[in-house]
C-alpha cells in the first residue's frame, strides 16, 4: 500500500502518540495474568449481499500448479552465512536500553514504527523517499490487483494503515488478517485496538504480530511486552496465532542516543539469533499455549541464522515480492521447512497494508485458529505440504490411538500424528497398503516419521520410514516391509537396493532354527541368528548348494560371513556355523565342514596346496568312513585309521 509521503506532520495525532508511548514505556514490560485475546466481542456487519459470516467458507478458486517464474528479489540460492560486509558479531546481546534511550527509539520511528517486509517496494520506495513515515489515510487507487490463485486471501496491517475500510477489504475476497501490535519493548501500534476489532467486526479470522528487535532486549521481555499488549492468543477459532516478525534489520547502521543497531543481522551471530527466537518462542508458548508463526524472508534467514534446522513446529509465514502474477513463492529456507503457511507476495495491493494468501482451504485456516496444543497445528503444517495429492478430508482428526496417537483420513491417503514423531502423511498405494497389513501404528511398524513417500530410487523404487523399519516397492517386487535390526543393518551395510542383494522378496520371517529370522531379497537371502548374528547369502553356486544342505536348518548352520572372491583362479567362499562353502568355476561349490578333513586341507594349504579346490561335499558311508575328493586327490576318514592322503 503506498502511503501519503507529504510533509503534513499532523502534530497533534503526532504528540498524541508520543505521549502514550512514554506512558506505556514508564509502565514497562511485564507478565500479565491472562495470556489470551481479551478484545471485546464482535459487532457483525450489517448484512449485505457482499458481507458473509464468519462461519461460512468462502468460495475461491482451486489451487493451481505453482509457476516457474522466478521470484525476486531474494536469489534462489543464499548465501550460508553473512557477507564480509556484514560479518555477524560474537559479542552478546546488548543490555536492555533505559527508558530514556526507548523514549528517543519511540520518537525517531514515528507512530507507525518498523513495517513488515523491509525490502518491499512499498517500504524502501518510503525510505529512498526520505520522508518522515507518518500517518495517513491510503488510497487503493494505484494498487496491483492480482493474487495468486490458490488459498485464501488476507491482509496484514500497522499503525502506517490508521483508516482501513474493513467491509471493502472483506468484500474484495480477504478472510484473516494480522496487525502489528508490538515493536522491540518499547512501541505499542496506537491504531491496534481499531484494526483488531475492526477487522473481526466483518468476519475475518485475526491474529497479532510483533516486529522484533532481536538485539534491543531478550526473546523472553519482547513476548512478555507482546503479550501483554495484543499478542495473547485463545481458542475461540477467530484468532490467529502470535506472529515472530524476524527479518531485516528496519535501522541498519543507524545510532540512536548512543545505541547502534548493527548490520542486517543486528550484529548478531547466528547462533545468538537463533536461540534468540527460542526464547521468544519457548515464553510465548508457555504464556499462550501457542508456538509463534515465524514471518521471515528466506534469504535474510538463511544469511543470518544460517538456515538452521529445529523451527519446524513454528508455522512459516514467507515473504517474497515476484516481479509478475505468479503462484510460485519461490524457496523456502529448507533445514526447517517443507513449505510456507502463509504468503507474503505483495506489498502494492490488492489489499491494504501487505496482501497475503493462506496456503490451503478456508476449513484449514479455521483449524489453524483454533488448534490449542499443538496437534492440529501438526495436521494443518502437512497437509500444506501435501494437499496436492491428499485431496479433501474424509473426517475430522481422531485421537486415542496407540502411544497417544492421531490421525485423520482424506481421499488420497492420511496422515498420522503421535507425540513422538509428529505428523506424517501416508499416501495411499501399495506402501500405505502393506503397511495397514501389518497392523499401522499397532504393528511392528508404529507410526511414521517420514512422509509422504520417497521415490526416484533404482529401477523407480519408492520407500517410506516408519518408527520400526521402512517399507520399500518397486513394480517387480511390489511392497515389503524392512523391520529395524540387524538384518536392516545389514542390508544397510550392502547398500540397501543399490547392492547386490536388490529390493526385498518378501518380509522378514522368524521362527527358524535356533530362534533365527530370515528375509528373502532379489540378489539372495539374509539370515539371523542370535549365535551367528546376520549375513548374507547371494545367488549363485554357494547358496544353491547352502540350499541343498538344509540351509540353517542343516550341517552348514546360519552364516557367520558374508561371501568373500577373490581366492586362487577366481574362487569365493563363505564360513557357516558348520565349516565353509567354497566354489570356483572349473571345481563347483562345494561344503567343508569343520572337522578332521578339514584340518587336513588347512595343513595342505586349502586350495593354494596340491589338494586345490574340492569335487565333492563330506560324504560318509554306513560303515562311518567319511571322504572329500579334491582336485589333486581325496582326503578319506576312519575311526580307526584317520585321515588317509590319496594323490590323484
Amino acid at each position: 500500500m503506498k502511503r501519503n509521503l507529504s510533509q503534513s506532520r499532523r502534530p497533534a495525532f503526532m504528540s498524541l502518540g508520543i505521549a502514550l508511548l512514554a506512558a506505556t514505556l514508564a509502565a514497562g514490560p511485564g507478565l500479565v495474568g491472562v495470556a489470551s485475546a481479551v478484545e471485546p466481542a464482535p459487532t457483525p456487519a450489517s448484512p449485505s449481499p457482499t458481507t458473509a459470516s464468519s462461519d461460512a467458507a468462502p468460495t475461491l478458486p482451486s489451487p493451481t500448479a505453482a509457476s516457474s517464474d522466478a521470484v525476486s528479489p531474494s536469489p534462489a540460492v543464499p548465501p550460508p552465512s553473512p557477507t564480509p560486509t556484514e560479518t555477524a558479531s560474537v559479542e552478546t546481546v546488548s543490555p536492555q536500553p533505559s527508558p530514556g534511550t526507548a523514549q528517543s527509539m519511540a520518537e525517531a520511528i514515528g507512530v507507525g514504527g518498523a513495517e513488515m517486509g523491509q525490502r518491499s517496494a512499498r517500504v524502501t520506495a518510503a525510505a529512498s523517499s526520505g520522508s518522515v513515515k507518518r500517518l495517513s489515510a491510503e488510497s487503493l487507487s494505484s494498487e496491483g490487483t492480482w493474487m495468486p490463485t490458490f488459498g485464501i486471501q488476507g491482509l496484514d496491517v500497522s499503525g502506517h494503515q490508521p483508516s482501513v475500510d474493513w467491509q471493502q477489504q472483506w468484500n474484495m475476497g480477504a478472510r484473516f488478517a494480522y496487525v502489528k501490535a508490538t515493536e522491540g519493548n518499547y512501541y505499542k501500534n496506537p491504531s491496534y485496538s481499531t484494526q483488531y476489532q475492526g477487522s473481526r467486526n466483518v468476519g475475518m479470522i485475526r491474529g497479532a504480530y510483533h516486529f522484533a528487535i532481536p538485539n534491543w532486549s531478550s526473546g523472553a521481555d519482547q513476548a512478555r511486552y507482546f503479550v501483554q499488549n495484543g499478542g495473547g492468543w485463545s481458542a475461540d477459532g477467530y484468532t490467529m496465532p502470535p506472529v515472530l516478525d524476524f527479518e531485516f534489520n528496519p535501522y541498519e547502521g543507524r545510532t540512536i542516543n548512543g545505541f547502534y543497531f548493527g548490520n542486517t543481522c543486528y550484529n548478531m551471530s547466528p547462533s545468538q539469533l537463533q536461540s534468540w527466537v527460542r526464547d521468544f518462542g519457548n515464553t510465548m508458548q508457555a504464556m499462550t499455549g501457542r508456538l509463534p508463526v515465524i514471518y521471515t524472508n528466506t534469504s535474510w534467514w538463511n544469511q543470518c541464522l544460517a538456515n538452521p534446522s529445529g523451527f519446524g513446529d513454528y508455522p512459516l509465514w514467507i515473504a517474497a515480492y515476484p516481479s509478475s502474477p505468479t503462484n510460485n513463492a519461490g524457496p523456502v529456507p529448507t533445514a526447517s521447512w517443507s513449505s510456507y503457511s502463509m504468503w507474503q507476495y505483495s506489498s502494492t495491493g490488492p489489499f491494504a497494508g501487505d496482501s497475503n494468501v493462506w496456503n490451503g482451504d478456508y476449513a484449514s485456516l479455521q483449524r489453524f485458529a483454533r488448534a490449542g496444543n499443538g496437534i492440529e497445528d501438526a495436521f494443518n503444517r502437512e497437509y500444506q505440504a501435501s494437499s496436492s495429492w491428499l485431496g479433501n478430508p474424509w473426517g475430522p482428526i481422531a485421537c486415542g490411538l496407540a502411544n497417544n496417537g492421531c490421525y485423520q483420513i482424506f481421499q488420497g491417503g492420511s496422515i498420522q500424528w503421535s507425540p513422538a514423531t509428529g505428523a506424517h502423511s501416508v499416501r495411499d498405494g501399495a506402501i500405505r497398503g502393506t503397511y495397514q497389513r501389518s497392523g499401522s501404528e499397532n504393528g511392528p511398524l508404529g507410526y511414521p516419521v517420514l512422509g509422504p513417500e520417497i521415490c526416484g530410487l533404482k529401477g523407480g523404487g519408492c520407500y517410506q520410514m516408519f518408527q520400526g523399519g521402512a517399507v520399500i516397492w518397486n513394480s517387480i517386487t511390489g511392497a515389503q516391509i524392512s523391520l529395524a535390526g540387524p538384518i536392516r543393518d545389514r542390508y544397510a551395510s550392502m547398500g540397501f537396493e543399490n547392492g547386490p542383494l536388490g529390493y526385498p522378496t518378501s518380509s522378514q520371517v522368524c521362527g527358524l532354527a535356533s530362534g533365527g529370522c530370515s528375509q528373502s531379497f532379489q540378489g539372495g537371502d539374509i539370515l539371523w541368528s542370535s549365535g551367528s548374528g546376520a549375513f548374507a547369502v547371494t545367488a549363485g553356486a554357494i547358496r544353491a548348494n547352502y540350499g541343498s544342505l538344509g540351509a540353517q536348518g542343516g550341517k552348514p548352520g546360519y552364516p557367520v560371513s558374508n561371501e568373500v572372491c577373490g581366492l586362487k583362479n577366481g574362487g569365493c567362499y563363505q564360513f557357516f556355523q558348520g565349516g565353509s562353502m567354497i566354489w570356483s568355476s572349473s571345481s563347483g561349490a562345494h561344503f567343508s565342514p569343520f572337522g578332521s578333513i578339514r584340518g587336513v586341507w588347512a595343513s595342505q594349504n586349502f586350495e593354494n596346496g596340491w589338494l586345490g579346490y574340492p569335487y565333492t561335499d563330506e560324504y560318509c558311508s554306513s560303515s562311518g568312513e567319511c571322504r572329500q575328493d579334491f582336485q589333486g586327490g581325496s582326503l578319506i576318514w576312519t575311526p580307526k585309521t584317520g585321515v588317509s592322503v590319496y594323490r590323484r
